[in-house]
């Protein structure tokens, strides 16, 4: 079982941080999230859908 598990440690590499990492926003993305517009308008779909199912769980 010993020499099992040290096949399975050969194959693991460690975190080289290359090929692992997080997304980068564009630039639309950026302008969507500092845009007070589109922050106002998400916030008004979002409060509608809430709404919507509140009403469904009232009747």
């Amino acid at each position: 079982m010993a020499k099992d598990y040290k096949e399975i440690q050969k194959n693991i590499t460690p975190y080289d941080g290359k090929t692992f990492g997080t997304m980068i926003p564009g630039p639309f993305q950026r302008f969507l999230r500092k845009c007070l517009i589109w922050q106002f308008i998400r916030f008004i779909i979002i409060n509608l859908k809430m709404l919507r199912v509140v009403s469904k769980s009232h009747h």
